[in-house]
């Protein structure tokens, strides 16, 4: 009974100090003033939609800087109106391995015609025919975040 009764005096000292600190933090501090938060909509109400903002996919340019090791890298040329589907690859009329020397452009890596179970394919994998899911335009749009991103240091 006496330890029970001193674990209970433990407890209710350890209550008020809490509680006497919690008030003089209240006391000292005024309440801050509330954080105004905003969304990536800006004060668009859920209703609306907000009008699109103009960007462009850039130009042909040289190919860009890769930012980290095994990062697909950016096309560095529009695709706008390029079609892909089962039957047809766009990318394919320049980047396939027969047309690209002739085109300048950079053949498809030799990992492209591979299986997930590493077995070499004549033709491009499944898997990795729909370019875009990996490669992507450049464009001017801006960040919709603050980013502080820094590269790889191997590519810095």
């Amino acid at each position: 009974m006496r330890t029970l009764m001193k674990t209970l005096a433990k407890v209710l000292l350890a209550a008020s100090m809490v509680w006497m600190g919690a008030d003089m933090a209240s006391a000292a501090d005024p309440a801050p003033a509330p954080v105004k938060l905003q969304g990536l909509r800006g004060g668009t109400p859920l209703t609306q939609d907000n009008a699109p903002e103009g960007s462009r996919q850039e130009r042909d340019h040289a190919p860009s800087d890769r930012d980290f090791v095994q990062q697909p890298p950016l096309i560095p040329h529009t695709t706008q109106g390029y079609q892909i589907t089962k039957n047809y690859n766009k990318c394919m009329d320049c980047h396939a391995f027969q047309k690209a020397k002739a085109a300048g452009a950079p053949k498809v890596s030799v990992t492209h015609f591979k299986t997930r179970e590493g077995t070499e394919l004549d033709n491009i994998s499944p898997r990795r025919y729909f370019c875009t899911q990996c490669h992507v335009p450049q464009t001017d749009a801006k960040p919709l975040v603050d980013n502080t991103f820094q590269r790889a240091r191997g590519l810095q």
